[in-house]
């Protein structure tokens, strides 16, 4: 067994059981790309069972921390077991899931989501690209599902040292898909859709904005970085008179539209904008439109904290111009998936936002991904997706 050694004192993160481990923290020692090495301390005290990249920052990723643990083809089937059993503890109003969480579930790199009667995989780490026959098998008997597409072309995957890979890894068939969401209708494919065909992460937020559109009952609904429309269908659903939903992606759009039709909503209650979203925001002020609700989910822009100042102006200007759209009493639903930007300063964008425009408002709710997309007590680094409900002072 080969083995990677530490330098002094950069054992405590690992005691902590957080999984990574940088190459700057590395005293000597090494392996082959997904191959499984033995951490020690500089005093040579085991510390975990790792998966090792040459090619990444993050030069290991631990697997295990009990020293009598073998990282096997066993080891990994209970591990996947162990995540897709646990979302039957969660209330999931949807036929599309998350069942495996990359570093939150024990198995660093590896994403998995299920829509209907198909799995759809990112192996995104050295480790798991090298077990990718065994884990594919092992997903496939603990879901008792036949088809597993893979989805390995994100940049991610450079960093390990890895191509982008994606296409059919057991079974064939049609890449166009339709799941139920909390009583909707919605479509994807899986081939070309974003991340992994959706974005299952916002389902709690989509059916949130619902019930707030029903409550509050928002008559000018706006959808910033609408995709294929989930929060637009949200908003219909919760009765609102008219959704404006903004995109750069045609085919986005013309899937959004369709759902609108699939579900069975008035198109006259609908405009979708291929257009840039900070022109828009620009253009509405100076045209004098406002809007008693609005949805800001753009694209990541800050994948590390490296990236931080810049996105976070770039957060801060949407989050101005929408603020200033706000009729008095209105609602934002404001988000970030960047894992460069924590929570905390989210809200500080959002709110130094608010003292540029030159309003307040109050934070009526802290929102997260669903919880199929869990943050665990070690893996803080789960919790990617931020959002804050504001609503605006009167």
């Amino acid at each position: 067994m080969k083995m990677i050694r530490l330098k002094e004192g950069k054992e405590r993160s690992l005691l902590r059981r957080h999984p990574w481990i940088f190459d700057s923290a590395i005293a000597k020692g090494g392996g082959d790309p997904g191959e499984t090495v033995r951490v020690e301390s500089s005093s040579g005290q085991f510390l975990a069972w790792a998966a090792f990249s040459p090619a990444s920052k993050i030069r290991a990723r631990a697997w295990s921390f009990d020293e009598g643990q073998r990282i096997d083809a066993g080891f990994l089937a209970t591990t996947c077991q162990l995540a897709i059993r646990a979302r039957a503890r969660f209330d999931i109003p949807s036929d599309g899931v998350r069942l495996v969480h990359g570093e939150s579930d024990g198995l660093p790199g590896l994403i998995v989501d299920c829509y209907g009667d198909t799995l759809v995989a990112q192996f995104l780490s050295a480790g798991v690209e090298r077990w990718k026959s065994v884990l594919a098998d092992a997903l496939l008997k603990e879901t008792g599902l036949a088809r597993l597409y893979e989805r390995s072309d994100t940049n991610s995957r450079s960093l390990e040292g890895l191509p982008p890979l994606s296409g059919w890894l057991q079974g064939d068939g049609s890449t166009e898909l339709a799941i139920q969401e909390n009583n909707w209708r919605l479509t994807l494919d899986i081939a070309t859709g974003h991340k992994t065909g959706f974005y299952l992460d916002q389902r709690d937020s989509r059916r949130k904005f619902a019930d707030y559109t029903r409550r509050l009952g928002f008559q000018r609904v706006l959808n910033c970085y609408c995709y294929t429309g989930g929060f637009t269908v949200a908003a219909l659903a919760g009765g609102a008179g008219h959704v404006t939903s903004i995109d750069s992606s045609a085919p986005a759009l013309e899937r959004a539209r369709a759902h609108v039709a699939l579900n069975g909503f008035d198109a006259n209650r609908t405009d979708f904008l291929d257009a840039d979203v900070n022109a828009s925001l620009r253009r509405f002020i100076e045209e004098g439109r406002t809007f008693d609700a609005i949805v800001l989910d753009p694209p990541k822009l800050a994948p590390t904290a490296a990236h931080a100042d810049r996105a976070a102006r770039a957060y801060k200007d949407i989050n101005r111009l929408a603020l200033k759209l706000l009729e008095p009493g209105g609602v934002l639903f404001t988000y970030s998936c960047s894992g460069g930007i924590s929570a905390d300063l989210f809200h500080k964008i959002v709110a130094s936002a608010g003292a540029d425009a030159g309003v307040d408002g109050y934070i009526g709710e802290r929102l997260g991904g669903a919880p199929d997309h869990p943050m665990t007590l070690a893996f803080p680094e789960g919790e990617y997706l931020k959002g804050l409900v504001v609503v605006k002072k009167a």
